[in-house]
């Protein structure tokens, strides 16, 4: 049988199709706009979204048996907003994942119902890209629309419900609503009341790996496919992507390095950082992760060769770098503000240690080093848990980048697996469909069977101590910076 995997992505929809040996047999992608109607902003159109899927996977399966499609699920954006009315039309583009316009929304969660209340609700903290603020932003900026709200959706769940007709999403993408009890992988009472909305507002809750309904008649016949092909609920990009690299029961950890930046350690228990410095989330297996998320991270290495120097050649820029370990130019990643572990939309790009002699390729250094040791922060907050890693699995574009494997190796001193089929949410989608279908009994054997480690970066002591004291002199930018970044920002 064939399964469809949807990664739902910002600027494009990537749909793989894969057998049920976990053979990939095809792969299209699909871009989409993405609008910035004030600075800051950054929405979509869901219907967008729904139209290059539906283009996506007509030419996904065009060559194949389509009888043999058993299955279809999603790795999508995190954390958007899409509202529907009582009739299931949008009401108003979708809010994404990157937009930053929930910044007094956001201080009064934490600041005024607080930190302590919204991890007992939660398990988490508020972030400005979080669903919850957005919702309440509608109901201050645009109460028209808010109170038109029927349905409450994320992105990947509204390309479910067109494809099914069911409101549904899964315990991983619905963790970064700042909606759900994760602890007990249901609907939050409490943060219903105080988003002042009702819980039927909200869709189904599913396990990832769980089947939310079959693909709608006319759908169906659209595509060519059977109206008993069986749609699974999927996870949120990263659980999604962690699926794919076989990220899955205990103590697992996958680096993900694409727009954003991800250390996902995945665990068979729930636990909170006392300073909720990660995110603690349900993962797509049924278990649980703790997830430190940089909002900028392969965006960085793009931001800065083709948008500052004017390159588009990334292999030669890394090929006139060396002396890793002894760069005195350090650079702070935070081009969109930060998520873990600091939490602070103020926070910017920041060059530092640059001298007469420093070079191109000193600053092209700087940034991918930057990346690497903001993921060492995450890391460390793992660590203080008492979590002992000793390997990771990495993915993303970044993640093709010899030399930032080997970066990420000594920076963070582990070793690093890569995996044969790189192809992060769009595989774990496809993979979660075929559990869905009953291809494997759960999510742990579709990892075992499927994903294969071709190629694994020790760390070598000495460099890896060279990158401990630069990493050392790094943790110490952001606080020394912190105050001025507030008074830039004003």
């Amino acid at each position: 049988m064939l399964y469809i995997g949807i990664d739902l992505g910002t600027s494009a929809v990537k749909l793989l199709l894969m057998d049920g040996e976990g053979r990939i047999q095809k792969i299209v992608s699909r871009s989409y706009p993405i609008f910035y109607p004030h600075p800051g902003w950054s929405q979509q159109n869901p219907e967008d979204w729904f139209e290059q899927t539906m283009e996506g996977i007509k030419e996904l399966i065009e060559d194949v048996d389509k009888s043999q499609v058993a299955g279809i699920s999603f790795g999508g954006q995190m954390h958007g907003l899409v509202i529907l009315d009582e009739e299931d039309q949008v009401i108003r583009p979708a809010i994404l994942w990157n937009d930053g316009r929930t910044s007094e929304e956001n201080d009064y969660l934490n600041n005024v119902i607080g930190k302590e209340k919204l991890s007992e609700y939660t398990a988490n903290i508020s972030f400005t890209g979080f669903t919850a603020p957005k919702l309440l932003w509608v109901k201050n900026k645009e109460p028209e629309n808010f109170a038109r709200i029927s349905k409450i959706m994320l992105p990947k769940d509204y390309i479910a419900y067109k494809l099914t007709g069911v409101h549904c999403t899964d315990m991983s993408d619905a963790s970064g609503m700042l909606l759900l009890d994760v602890k007990n992988r249901r609907w939050s009472k409490e943060m219903c009341g105080i988003c002042q909305i009702n819980e039927s507002m909200l869709p189904k809750l599913f396990e990832s790996y769980e089947c939310v309904g079959t693909v709608k008649e006319e759908i169906a016949a659209k595509l060519g496919i059977s109206p008993s092909v069986k749609v699974a609920a999927g996870a949120g990009d990263n659980a999604a992507a962690a699926v794919g690299t076989g990220t899955v029961g205990e103590g697992m950890c996958n680096i993900s390095l694409g727009t954003s930046g991800t250390i996902f350690i995945s665990s068979g228990k729930f636990g909170v950082d006392k300073f909720n410095a990660l995110h603690a989330f349900a993962h797509a297996d049924g278990n649980y992760h703790l997830m430190g998320c940089m909002l900028s991270a392969a965006s960085c290495n793009k931001w800065w060769l083709e948008d500052i120097i004017g390159t588009g050649d990334y292999s030669a820029e890394q090929e006139k770098i060396d002396g890793l370990g002894e760069n005195h130019v350090f650079f702070l990643p935070y081009l969109m503000g930060e998520r873990s572990p600091h939490n602070d939309p103020n926070a910017r790009g920041t060059f530092i240690g640059m001298s007469m002699d420093t070079t191109r390729a000193d600053m092209t250094q700087a940034v991918l080093e930057g990346v690497a040791f903001a993921l060492r922060d995450s890391l460390e907050v793992a660590r203080s848990l008492g979590i002992c890693l000793e390997r990771t699995k990495i993915c993303g574009g970044g993640a093709k980048s010899h030399l930032w494997r080997k970066m990420i190796a000594n920076i963070l001193n582990l070793k690093v697996d890569v995996i044969e089929s790189e192809e992060g949410p769009a595989l774990g989608g496809a993979m979660l469909a075929a559990v869905a279908c009953g291809e494997y009994k759960d999510v742990k054997q579709a990892a075992e069977k499927i994903v294969k480690i071709i190629d694994t970066i020790e760390p070598d002591p000495e460099l890896a101590a060279k990158y401990e004291k630069k990493y050392q002199k790094f943790r110490e930018i952001y606080p020394a910076c912190r105050s001025l970044f507030d008074i830039i920002s004003t």
